[in-house]
């Protein structure tokens, strides 16, 4: 981390918020969470939105495609712009920006506004990337895999609780008088807003290191490089491993297909089980919820496996959640008795999250210089993914169950991409060492708690 010594965090204290770690832990979550509500807040009332502008289904298609396809050139920028000016503007700017098509997409009158708004709003799921990349920043080797799932999964949440709340909050402006035009509409108010809070919040309480920001060290160093100069090569580097880009495809077979059902549970509950809005949104809204505990149950077993088995653990156990993914989204494809599909579909949204947090649990060790530039790549991937995954739902000729079936299939092959994303001994070795300095930097912390403040620089400065 340039030349300061690093104070990389080895432990997660979920209930604390004295240290900036664990504040940025929280706040990065948290901002997350309300870009995907946002992000995803139109989607629970797009049968009424459907309706009122009298949209087929190759043009609901299209705004699916289009509220996920800008997002990963945007992930990529952001990936890059992290790198370079660091986390914390680079989110406030970004939670403050996107919140304004968020709150207009209003004012769309008319299939080619609607497909315009929802272009623009997909920027804001660049800030998967930024969570990532600060997280790393705060979090030593043995915990990063499970605070980058938690703080992603907390994040992707967003896209659960909006399937549920969005609806609620249009019921309630009907009852208030409005019609459905109107409701739908202003109900899109409410989450533009908690951006902008949230991107004075990022601002005010997080820092860009856990020494402190940019800016701030550049002062009291003239020296202080963020990225060491050997890093100037890093994007390169990264775009030339073809682990990356096996990475890239995974993460489009797992955050893709969560982005894509995102986008169509809700219609999907309404056109084949023959439910209201506001009751096919709660439904849909748990596929969502299972990010409570399934992606930081992804980084989390992903960490063990890598504890336990190196980082070819890590990789073993992301085939194994894709597998399963794989095969559970072609069972919630063929289910037509409701409970049977609620259930199913909960187990496939189990393996799709813990499959995300296994992926990222991985991420961090491709190329510790550039995790930023990879974050953007790996992410860009989950859009790209949601994109292809567009494309089917839009024909004509292919119906919802049968897309996803398709789907299914799909996913299953790509597991087997899990095999390519090899190690060097070296970096076996390396991973290796990093973890038992610091699990026995924890074991010595439940003797004498006192020891993390003598010893916490020495024990992780390299990370």
């Amino acid at each position: 981390m340039g030349n300061s010594k690093s104070q990389k965090a080895a432990k997660i204290n979920l209930f604390s918020l004295k240290t900036v770690q664990m504040r940025t832990f929280h706040i990065t979550w948290f901002s997350f969470f309300l870009c995907f509500f946002g992000w995803f807040g139109v989607a629970p009332l797009m049968a009424v939105i459907r309706e009122e502008l009298l949209l087929s289904k190759s043009q609901v298609g299209n705004i699916i495609i289009s509220s996920v396809m800008i997002t990963i050139f945007a992930r990529l920028f952001i990936g890059w712009l992290a790198d370079k000016i660091g986390p914390r503007i680079t989110y406030t700017w970004l939670l403050i920006l996107g919140s304004i098509p968020v709150m207009l997409v209003g004012l769309s009158n008319d299939y080619t506004s609607l497909l315009i708004f929802r272009l623009m709003i997909g920027v804001i799921g660049a800030s998967f990337v930024i969570t990532q990349f600060h997280t790393s920043l705060m979090f030593a080797p043995n915990v990063v895999g499970t605070a980058n799932a938690t703080t992603a999964g907390w994040g992707n949440l967003g896209g659960g609780v909006t399937q549920m709340v969005m609806p609620i909050i249009f019921a309630a402006l009907l009852g208030f008088g409005f019609i459905e035009s109107q409701a739908w509409r202003l109900a899109m108010i409410a989450p533009g807003i908690f951006m902008i809070i949230m991107g004075i919040v990022y601002y005010k309480y997080t820092t860009d290191t856990p020494e402190g920001n940019i800016k701030d060290l550049r002062k009291k160093d003239p020296n202080f490089e963020f990225k060491k100069k050997a890093d100037k090569g890093a994007f390169l580097n990264a775009l030339k491993d073809y682990r990356v880009w096996g990475l890239f495809i995974i993460y489009g077979a797992c955050f893709g297909i969560e982005l894509t059902i995102n986008n169509i549970a809700s219609l999907y509950y309404v056109d084949y089980f023959s439910l209201d809005v506001k009751t096919a949104g709660l439904i849909a809204g748990l596929f969502g919820l299972m990010n409570i505990f399934a992606r930081s149950v992804g980084g989390i077993l992903g960490d063990k496996s890598g504890i336990k088995f190196g980082l070819r653990g890590r990789v073993y156990f992301l085939f194994f959640t894709l597998l399963i993914e794989g095969f559970a989204i072609m069972l919630f494809s063929k289910m037509t008795v409701l409970p049977l599909a609620i259930g199913s579909m909960i187990l496939f949204s189990l393996f799709v999250q813990m499959s995300e947090g296994a992926t990222f649990s991985v991420v961090p060790f491709i190329n510790k210089k550039a995790v930023g530039t990879i974050s953007g790549i790996v992410g860009a991937g989950g859009n790209a993914g949601a994109v292809a995954a567009g494309f089917l739902f839009k024909m004509e000729g292919i119906s919802y169950p049968q897309a996803l079936f398709i789907i299914g299939m799909i996913v299953v092959c790509i597991s087997l991409i899990a095999f390519f994303i090899r190690f060097s001994e070296e970096a076996e070795l390396e991973a290796q060492t990093e973890m038992q300095e610091l699990i026995d930097f924890k074991e010595k912390l439940k003797v004498n708690p006192a020891y993390a403040y003598s010893n916490t620089q020495n024990t992780i400065k390299k990370y």
